[in-house]
């Protein structure tokens, strides 16, 4: 129950939030969800030298004011 809860309040939040509901927009089209994204620079960066890859970057235009 516990953490229904939580989910809720994220949802909330999200919807509240505009930026957060273009985040999840972006999210749920399909180029995102083909792929494992990860969104820490560091996270990538430890990755890729762990199974000697690249990184292959997304970058988006800001939608703050």
């Amino acid at each position: 129950m516990r953490a229904l809860f939580l989910l809720s309040l994220a949802a909330v939040a999200a919807a509240e939030d505009p930026l957060e509901a273009k985040l999840q927009e972006k999210l749920g089209k399909p180029f995102a969800k083909n792929a494992a994204w990860v969104l820490s620079f560091a996270d990538a960066k430890k990755q890729a030298a762990e199974k000697g890859k690249v990184i292959f970057a997304y970058f988006s235009r800001s939608y703050a004011p």
